[in-house]
């Protein structure tokens, strides 16, 4: 279901379910305007046309121990497909990366990678990282302050 295709219902459901996703159905159905039946069948499309495509719980990273965030600027060797799927597949496997995208400019992927303290880092970088064929190039930023995270989306 393409973002046009949303009516002002289903905008409404998922602002507040991404908010809270543990909301009960009878009271999703009340703040946006529906009986029950209707609302579930309507988070049954969006989950089944994959505009929901999960639910999840946040967790305080601090709370659990890991409050070091750092962000990791990683350079290929050369940027040919096998070299991109080598890289994403061996990254995939580590849980200490939260986010992992593609980039264009300087660095050809941008991670960010959450560990309890330096010397976790300096693991990750050493024992895996590193030893991923085809790094030209790894620079870290040690995040010092989280000003903004967000989950949700903004949905108009």
């Amino acid at each position: 279901m393409p973002i046009q295709h949303l009516d002002k219902i289903d905008r409404e459901i998922l602002k507040v379910l991404q908010a809270d996703a543990r909301i009960p159905n009878v009271d999703l159905a009340d703040r946006v305007g529906l009986s029950a039946s209707p609302c579930a069948r309507r988070v049954k499309a969006l989950e089944d046309a994959g505009i929901i495509s999960r639910y999840a719980t946040v967790v305080d990273q601090k709370s659990v121990g890991l409050p070091v965030s750092v962000f990791v600027s990683v350079t290929l060797e050369r940027q040919v497909e096998g070299a991109l799927a080598t890289f994403e597949t061996q990254i995939l496997r580590r849980p200490e990366v939260m986010e992992c995208y593609l980039m264009t400019g300087e660095a050809d992927y941008l991670l960010r990678v959450v560990v309890a303290d330096l010397d976790a880092y300096e693991r990750f970088l050493i024992l895996h990282l590193t030893r991923v064929p085809g790094i030209a190039n790894i620079r870290s930023s040690f995040a010092l302050k989280q000003v903004a995270y967000r989950t949700e989306l903004p949905i108009v």
